[in-house]
């Protein structure tokens, strides 16, 4: 099974790959999102949402997407990931298009909306293939990834993502502190369904330092820790996962 030539550019602040479709509509895919929710646009609706002085908004169906999501990943990480940095997420509620929040409280929708958008990217690929933004990744067909810190891994299907502080500095902020996550892994890797699902992992189990491979374990999760040391760590469900197969004779 072929996925094509890989075609690559850049949007939303990263480099994007792409094989097995056209990167003119996943580029497209991608810039809807980013007009959406980027914090560096001062036209975007998440932009716009965070100046209005008003406690009760109509937003658009892609807000509410993204926000929902936001939401119920805070709710199953216990607020690890939380759209307002300040563990103040259950302020903010949705109905239907109205979102209602107390005016002052900005909203950050990046820990969700990047694999969102990979995910509705590789939704719109002609056939096997996949789609990669600044490193995390939905594939539709099986396709080789390199790892932090060496070694590489064959992705079949689903999606696999990267947090940690490598690439983007100490961008991953603790809620019960306020401030950057002061991690045991300078890298953590995982696996998922989706983009989001991999994505979603790969921050719990930084921010949730040495306890972050057991919570994945926890969860059927597979998940591969780099330290701050170069140690790597793989989890139980990271071996089982990635053990040879055993031809029957």
């Amino acid at each position: 099974m072929s996925i094509g030539a890989v075609e690559r550019f850049r949007t939303m602040g990263c480099d994007v790959a792409v094989a097995g479709g056209d990167p003119a509509i996943v580029a497209a895919v991608l810039a809807r999102w980013e007009e959406t929710f980027s914090l560096f646009r001062p036209g975007s609706e998440l932009s716009r949402v965070n100046r209005s002085p008003a406690r009760v908004l109509v937003v658009s169906p892609l807000f509410v997407r993204g926000l929902e999501v936001a939401l119920d990943m805070a709710a199953e990480t216990s607020g690890l990931v939380d759209p307002t940095l300040c563990g103040r997420w259950r302020e903010v509620v949705l109905s239907g298009s109205l979102l209602s929040r107390p005016p002052s409280l900005a909203l950050d929708l990046n820990g969700v909306v990047k694999a969102l958008a990979v995910d509705a990217a590789a939704a719109a690929l002609d056939g096997p293939g996949f789609v990669s933004v600044g490193g995390d990744l939905a594939a539709r067909g099986p396709v080789d990834v390199g790892l932090p810190a060496g070694g590489a891994i064959r992705v079949v299907t689903g999606g696999l993502a990267t947090s940690g502080t490598a690439s983007r500095g100490a961008h991953l902020v603790d809620p019960a502190t306020r401030r950057p996550s002061e991690s045991c892994w300078e890298q953590v890797t995982a696996s998922g369904a989706s983009c989001l699902d991999a994505d979603i992992a790969a921050k719990t189990g930084f921010l949730l330092g040495e306890r972050g491979p057991a919570w994945l374990d926890s969860r059927g999760i597979p998940g591969r820790f780099v330290g701050l040391d170069g140690e790597i760590v793989e989890n139980d469900a990271w071996q089982n996962a990635t053990r040879p197969a055993v031809a029957c004779t």
